[in-house]
């Protein structure tokens, strides 16, 4: 298959985005940070004949509506929030019922280094209940701990991660 050339590739995406604003009277936009492609295929498939899901470049995006909004005045109120890895789903059904079908879609995943937490982590001050060999798993995370009745006690609260 032979890959069309970037004019083309961009002409298709600004119809598409001008032709779900025109036919979608609701869209709302969600966040798509840590988000796998099987996952968003399962979020797609969820939706099928209920919402749309638009995802695209930024600028991109933002140069369709700018060119919408002699049409909608009112899109300019999505500009603002046009930044970092977002997408849109557009739908004509009521929208609660729609983010629920997402929410049901979410799934849990391990951190990762350099990624923005969602709240605050505390380890409070506590006994464990692991034994004295070990400490070093704490010293390695520089936790300050006493051995307590054969179980290593943490000292002082710990904030681990911090919500940015």
């Amino acid at each position: 298959m032979v890959k069309e050339d970037r004019n083309e590739w961009k002409n298709k995406y600004f119809a598409k985005m001008i032709r779900l604003l025109n036919e979608y009277p609701k869209c709302f936009i969600v966040g798509a940070d840590n988000v796998g492609s099987s996952q968003m295929q399962k979020i797609r498939i969820s939706l099928r004949g209920q919402a749309e899901i638009l995802m695209g470049k930024n600028t991109m995006m933002k140069k369709a509506i700018r060119g919408h909004l002699e049409t909608n005045p009112n899109l300019e109120r999505l500009l603002p929030y046009i930044f970092e890895n977002i997408g849109f789903v557009f739908t004509k059904e009521d929208l609660s019922t729609i983010r629920d079908k997402i929410q049901l879609n979410k799934v849990k995943a391990p951190a990762k280094a350099g990624a923005i937490a969602p709240c605050d982590v505390k380890i409070p001050a506590q006994v464990t209940t692991m034994g004295p060999e070990k400490t070093s798993f704490f010293q390695a995370l520089q936790i300050p701990t006493k051995i307590t009745r054969g179980q290593i006690e943490i000292i002082n609260d710990i904030h681990l991660i911090k919500k940015r």
